[in-house]
């Protein structure tokens, strides 16, 4: 019988050779369930993909967070799977997580955001690249695993949760706060050139901003929110040229950075608009302490409020996600990632951090270690991923899955 210390990689890779149209078509029909995140119904798409893992003999665990927590935390329907693959007693349990919610495909799209279009060798669709890729990658490396190598120790589970965009708690968070599960070491989904070990954190905040209204022929007689809104905006980003003298130590990581991605409010041209509502977005570096920059943040807002008469502002935290630093044990993840990539790619990958937060923190914050890696590109621009034609390279697919193979090989094999 073969075992992982023999290391059958030429037998893993041509597994997934003979099966990679089949790995093709079973990422086509998970981009074809949309999983919108807002609005957030999620759980068609959860079981859809347990319909189609039932076709390999995988029997995934639904575990539906309740409908009161989903709809209050902004959402419609969350369905967390779970796949446990155990192979026998000793040896490590390895968690592999990728997330089926994404952002909705907005405007500009030349291929059907779900149609799941291959066009010279590339899949087009909303989540090809981030990251239904990776049920794609890390399900077929499984497979791979089962058929070749033929584990006795240890045991793999599959992650497949729908609460990235929102922050992970009622994704991950939630499984492992309910003890779901507690793996010994994990893989996020990923691109396929790099090994992720760090990122940043974010802070999100909506900040309301409340005047007056009146009517516009009388503008004296109300206090305009927008303007009051502008001179605290204008505040808000002058902090961004504060951010550049603080940089990170972390390669991959540049600076923080803020944003404002959201800004409703007002009743009708002709009335000046009595509150305005705004989303904003702080990137933290590694090095940064949360605590410190919401602080910073909360009194640039109310400063700059404090500076127009009649002004006052309601200031709310949607989302604190710590950023992920590497713990010690993630070192024979990065070694036999960075190994097997090598070989596959055909160069080296190296370990770096990201300006983007994962899901992965939240392993990390309970001892797990873990890292990012997977099937995509090598840059979040080349990927189009939140932007228009989002697409995955299918020979990314093909390698990263071989890589994901070839690394679960030595990890089980100790």
């Amino acid at each position: 019988m073969t075992t992982p210390t023999q290391a059958p990689y030429a037998d893993l890779d041509a597994w997934i050779d003979q099966h990679f149209d089949e790995e093709v078509r079973f990422l086509q029909a998970l981009v074809r369930v949309p999983t919108d995140t807002p609005p957030g119904n999620n759980a068609p798409h959860a079981e859809r993909t347990a319909e189609l893992l039932q076709d390999f003999g995988y029997v995934a665990e639904k575990h539906a967070v309740p409908a009161a927590d989903v709809q209050a935390y902004g959402m419609e329907s969350i369905t967390n799977l779970i796949v446990r693959r155990p192979y026998g007693s000793g040896g490590k349990t390895i968690a592999l997580n990728a997330h089926g919610d994404v952002v909705p495909p907005g405007e500009g799209w030349t291929h059907d955001p779900y149609g799941a279009e291959i066009v010279d060798g590339q899949m087009y669709g909303r989540a090809t690249a981030v990251s239904k890729s990776d049920f794609a990658s890390f399900t077929f490396a499984v497979r791979a695993l089962e058929a070749v190598a033929k584990p006795t120790q240890g045991a793999v589970e599959l992650h497949f949760t729908y609460d990235e965009e929102f922050g992970g708690e009622l994704g991950p968070g939630w499984l492992l706060k309910n003890g779901l599960t507690k793996p010994d070491l994990m893989i996020a989904a990923g691109f396929s050139y790099e090994v992720v070990t760090a990122h940043n954190g974010c802070l999100q905040m909506e900040v309301t901003v409340h005047g007056k209204m009146a009517h516009a022929a009388v503008p004296h007689t109300g206090v305009d929110a927008l303007q009051g809104a502008v001179h605290i905006l204008n505040a808000l980003y002058a902090q961004n040229h504060e951010y550049l003298k603080v940089t990170s130590k972390v390669e991959g990581i540049q600076h923080p950075y803020l944003n404002v991605g959201r800004i409703e409010g007002g009743t009708n041209t002709n009335v000046v608009p009595g509150r305005v509502t705004f989303k904003l977005d702080r990137r933290m570096i590694p090095e940064e302490n949360p605590v410190e920059v919401e602080a910073t943040i909360r009194r640039v807002i109310e400063q700059a409020a404090a500076e127009r008469a009649g002004i006052s502002v309601d200031i709310k935290r949607l989302l604190l996600a710590n950023a992920m630093t590497p713990l010690a044990g993630n070192a024979p993840l990065v070694q036999a990632i960075q190994k097997h990539a090598q070989a596959v790619m055909g160069e080296p990958v190296p370990a770096v951090g990201t300006p983007l937060y994962t899901d992965v923190r939240l392993y990390v914050e309970r001892g797990i270690p873990g890292v990012i890696y997977g099937a995509g590109p090598r840059s979040v621009l080349e990927s189009h991923a939140k932007r228009a034609d989002e697409r995955l390279d299918l020979e990314d697919l093909r390698r990263a899955t071989k890589v994901v193979a070839r690394a679960l090989c030595d990890l089980l094999a100790g």
